[in-house]
């Protein structure tokens, strides 16, 4: 008995020395690493000057192959993940599943580009519980926003397709260029839930990152959100917004307001060969891109507001 209790002192007291000689975390174990994509965009489909849809599953599988070469806290890709058919997801779903970390997916207007009996397929084919949502590292939120849910492509709902209708005619009387049928918006429900998430990233004291398939800000006017005058208005509020990463135009593009970095990711699909992707790790004051291919590095302060 008297050596059962010499034993149980001794591993004691080993977790206690071990608990002791713990190294602190540093700031660099306390960074975000995060792998982002944008419009990989693939069909079996012939290529046009701009895209080369067969090629993009070769394309996303060095990506992946590069991602997973670096510890990352997640992937994201933002929308447009097939160019149309829905048979084409089969194709790239099984690559973007091979990424060893967590992964998450934006809904682009092409993610819909399948038949009408499909469409309420498309959310649960490319993993998604819902359409647009939000979660949590360390202390930042990142929002998941569905450009779609006012749409002539991803609006599914009578309801949806009626607000559609609504937001186009208004939009129309001033005809702003980014009054495409290809474009989309925000539900006011989708808007109220925003706002909701920001309230509760501000009472927990996180940092805010959006992710969305259309821009709303940039030298660009014509890819943007149907309603981003609407969603600028309603984040300028919030002083815990950083950033807001979004596709769509495959060329790129940058703009900064109120401390608020906008950047739009370049498409995958739109060489023969050469690729387009990033590697991005968030530190205390600053986003660095990393980035392959076509897209540029950049270094982005975070500032204080």
């Amino acid at each position: 008995m008297a050596l059962l209790q010499k034993i149980k002192l001794i591993l004691i007291l080993i977790t206690l020395i071990g608990c002791g000689s713990k190294e602190p975390k540093t700031s660099a174990d306390q960074d975000l690493a995060i792998g982002i994509i944008a419009d990989c965009q693939y069909c079996y489909c012939e290529s046009s000057p701009t895209r080369f849809y067969k090629n993009s599953p070769e394309k996303l599988q060095n990506a992946v192959d590069s991602l997973n070469s670096s510890p990352l806290d997640y992937a994201i890709h933002l929308g447009d993940f097939i160019d149309r058919d829905f048979s084409s997801f089969d194709t790239v779903g099984p690559i973007w599943s091979t990424l060893k970390t967590k992964k998450y997916q934006v809904l682009g207007n092409h993610d819909f580009s399948v038949a009408d009996s499909l469409k309420p397929l498309v959310p649960h084919k490319m993993n998604l519980k819902q359409r647009y949502y939000s979660f949590v590292e360390q202390n930042w939120r990142f929002i998941v926003l569905d450009g779609n849910d006012l749409s002539y492509q991803g609006a599914i709902t009578p309801e949806k397709l009626a607000q559609t209708d609504s937001l186009f005619t208004l939009l129309s009387n001033s005809k702003p260029p980014n009054l495409q049928t290809w474009n989309g918006g925000l539900s006011q429900e989708q808007l109220e839930w925003v706002e909701s998430e920001l309230k509760l990233a501000q009472q927990n004291k996180e940092n805010v990152g959006f992710y969305c398939h259309f821009p709303v800000l940039g030298e660009d006017k014509v890819h943007r959100l149907w309603n981003s005058p609407q969603f600028l208005s309603l984040i300028d509020q919030y002083s815990n917004v950083k950033f807001y990463f979004n596709g769509h135009n495959h060329n790129g593009d940058y703009a900064e307001r109120r401390g608020v970095h906008y950047l739009t990711f370049k498409g995958m699909v739109d060489t023969e060969i050469t690729s387009a992707f990033a590697k991005v790790r968030i530190t205390t004051d600053s986003i660095l891109i990393q980035g392959h291919g076509r897209e540029p590095s950049r270094s982005l302060n975070i500032s204080v507001r």
